[in-house]
């Protein structure tokens, strides 16, 4: 119980809403993209199709891998539920886009590069460093457990 209060529990206060709400909309849109070709995306079938064709097999997979990321941990973020984990896993996927498409094409994301990722990804750190803040769904998992824990 003490670990999973430790987990939700959160003293960043508004301004992790304020970083939680827009960056998990922008990660669940893209996952929406490569999950259900959702705003223009390719789907699973187009995005597997293109990861294959660039080196990252098996293309099908990573695309269900890195679109369910994005996708459902973008979600939790702008719930903040489950934040510190949510946030960690889109950081690893931001992590692994930059390092195997984005970084050769230099820093600006007018020449496909790494900037925007990077963007998520600082964001998405500073999430699992500091949880969701005050107005979360963690934070109210996490009062219910600190009033459990108290001596009756």
């Amino acid at each position: 119980m003490k670990y999973l209060h430790s987990l939700l529990s959160s003293n960043a206060g508004m301004a992790a809403l304020i970083l939680r709400v827009p960056v998990g909309l922008i990660l669940a849109a893209h996952g929406a993209q490569k999950l259900f070709a959702w705003f223009g995306g390719y789907g699973l079938e187009g995005t597997g199709q293109w990861m294959a064709s660039i080196g990252l097999e098996p293309g099908y997979w990573l695309a269900m891998m890195a679109g369910s990321a994005e996708f459902f941990g973008g979600i939790a973020l702008t719930i903040g539920l489950l934040t510190r984990p949510a946030a960690v896993v889109t950081a690893f996927t931001m992590l692994i886009a930059i390092c195997s498409v984005h970084i050769s094409h230099g820093l600006f994301v007018a020449n496909n590069g790494y900037e925007f990722a990077l963007t998520l990804l600082v964001a998405t750190a500073a999430l699992a460093i500091q949880g969701a803040g005050s107005l979360s769904v963690d934070n109210v998992i996490a009062k219910k457990l600190a009033n459990k824990s108290l001596p009756q």
